[in-house]
């Protein structure tokens, strides 16, 4: 009997202390969790709020600069800015009390069964591992998150440093890439229609390089096809004067001498391609003439032709007090005394523009719900999903200030009701009309939920002169990561949706079958024994390409314009 109560008093005494031990490591891990939330909530908003400290120098140099007596205009546009900045504020706070009340909804359903299973013991989440699960949910916000952003950045982008793609020519703003397969089994055909990719300033390249070992790529969608596909690639502004000071004229010069080369080596013109902010560039350069025999298909992807008529960013503008929409609040002075537009600021004023979606608690949340842990296993944060992340984190650029007028002109001025652009190039007046007279096939893509260029922005120029629409599903990028797979509902080489819509790759492949059935061809240029040694003995080898598509080389979409404001119905 001794005996066995002493055994009994041992099993309890252990038992009790396991639990005390139990309880005490969970203590710990809820206070290691507590300071991860901290921590992660600090980061968030940081991340949002160092911009804004940013912009306040700029204003208060700027209104240092310009620093004139009282007036009641001044007055009115203090105040006018003061209302501004509270509605901003208002949804701001809005917006995260919304994020919160979302979280909270989702989870309080989980914490009734967890509770309603601890107290009558029965199967199913209790409440320790309810709280325990929360906790790694943080910590996997805090930690696994930005260790999987980081892991991603090999993966992510060209990385012309290894030396795979070709740098063919180069300018004192630019480089001029040649882009190779990366499917082993194919080879570029030499032969084929050229194609060069702008694309946009303040977003980067990188984006149109998204996984390429994972076959989301814009620009490898078009070298795995076999197309000579080319890029520009902006040089590093913080280093390069020449690009600091850059000019809407030394953009066209640059973008003519790449074509001239890329020409002469494949016998055909050149299919001009931008993407974003690139395909604003892109029709200006054509419009202004200096491309003339140089390029002969026009492809513009998610691009800004007439930001006025944006929802978004053209509206969020608009209730600027007429004072400060002045890109000198966003102009940053260099070491060397030039002055160029604040890239990161630009990113936030975008953050603005959608902060019901971007506040930082919204994001926190956001971020959340995506590692959430489910049935027990740990979260597996997706490849797409971490590239997103460092995307938006790290690939942002200064722009020249000239290059960003332009930009902001075309938000601020609407393009006139003949279609002439509020922009000029060599003294020259820009009219969308000029690419029909120039007779260039030209492919508009949008996003079909695209918040940052809508539809309206995109098809402007439909208005104005006859093109081929291509709408996408999803948002801004969609066409450069969901899309650019090959084997996407949606894929850029083939002919998808109820209307038979051609993707960029699709439509550059017709257009160079139908210069191949016309005849009109010439023979690829004799290439010196210097650069068959640069582009590989590989190059001049033929690749099976896609199976061409049916229809003609540019099918129109008819549009109609009921009015001035820029509404257009789809036939």
């Amino acid at each position: 009997m001794i005996h066995a109560l002493g055994d009994l008093n041992k099993h309890f005494m252990d038992n009790l202390f396991q639990d005390v031990v139990s309880r005490s490591l969970t203590v710990v891990d809820h206070a290691d969790a507590a300071q991860s939330l901290l921590t992660g909530l600090l980061k968030y908003h940081s991340d949002f709020v160092t911009p804004f400290l940013v912009s306040s120098i700029y204003f208060n140099n700027a209104e240092a600069s310009s620093f004139e007596s009282y007036s009641p205009s001044r007055f009115q546009s203090y105040m006018g800015l003061l209302e501004f900045n509270l509605d901003l504020l208002s949804r701001y706070l809005d917006s995260s009390l919304r994020a919160i009340d979302a979280y909270n909804r989702k989870e309080l359903k989980h914490y009734v069964t967890a509770l309603y299973n601890s107290m009558f013991n029965l199967k199913g989440e209790k409440l320790e591992e309810f709280f325990t699960r929360q906790a790694e949910m943080v910590r996997n916000v805090t930690r696994k998150l930005p260790q999987a952003i980081s892991d991603i950045e090999p993966e992510y982008g060209f990385h012309f440093e290894r030396g795979k793609n070709i740098r063919f020519a180069e300018t004192d703003r630019f480089f001029l890439y040649q882009i190779m397969p990366t499917d082993s089994k194919v080879k570029i055909r030499e032969e084929r229609k050229p194609v060069m990719i702008i694309p946009p300033f303040v977003l980067g390249s990188n984006i149109l390089a998204f996984l390429p070992g994972e076959k989301r790529s814009y620009a490898h969608s078009f070298a795995n096809q076999g197309v000579p596909t080319y890029i520009r690639i902006m040089k590093d502004i913080k280093t390069t004067p020449a690009f600091q000071m850059m000019t809407p004229e030394d953009d066209a010069r640059d973008t003519r001498l790449f074509c001239e080369k890329i020409k002469e080596r494949h016998g055909k013109m050149v299919t001009l391609n931008g993407y974003c902010q690139g395909g604003y560039t892109a029709v200006c350069n054509v419009l202004s003439g200096e491309l003339d025999g140089l390029v002969d298909a026009l492809i513009t992807c998610v691009s800004p032709m007439d930001g006025t008529r944006s929802t978004g960013l053209g509206n969020f503008l608009k209730t600027l007090p007429p004072r400060f929409n002045d890109l000198i609040y966003g102009t940053k002075t260099l070491a060397n005394g030039n002055k160029v537009a604040d890239g990161n600021l630009m990113g936030w004023v975008y953050k603005l523009k959608s902060i019901e979606n971007e506040a930082p608690m919204v994001s926190f949340f956001r971020d959340l719900s995506m590692v959430a842990a489910g049935n027990g296993q740990s979260p597996q944060i997706s490849k797409t999903a971490a590239a997103l992340h460092y995307w938006l984190q790290n690939e942002r650029s200064d722009l020249p200030l000239s290059i960003t007028k332009m930009s902001f002109a075309s938000y601020n001025i609407p393009v006139t009701d003949d279609g002439t652009l509020p922009v000029k190039m060599f003294a020259r007046k820009l009219n969308f009309k000029g690419i029909r007279d120039k007779k260039i096939p030209w492919l508009i893509c949008y996003g079909e939920s695209d918040d940052l260029v809508e539809k309206e922005t995109a098809l402007a120029p439909l208005d104005y002169v006859d093109a081929e629409v291509t709408p996408f599903p999803k948002g801004h990028v969609a066409i450069a990561t969901s899309w650019s797979h090959p084997e996407s509902e949606c894929a850029l080489h083939k002919r998808f949706g109820k209307n038979n819509y051609r993707g960029p790759v699709r439509f550059q492949l017709d257009l160079d079958d139908a210069l191949e059935k016309s005849g009109k061809s010439v023979p690829v240029a004799r290439k010196s024994s210097a650069s068959r040694k640069a582009s590989g003995p590989d190059l001049l080898t033929s690749a099976k390409s896609a199976k061409p598509g049916s229809g003609t080389m540019a099918k129109k979409l008819k549009t109609t314009s009921p009015s001035k404001t820029g509404n257009r119905r789809e036939k």
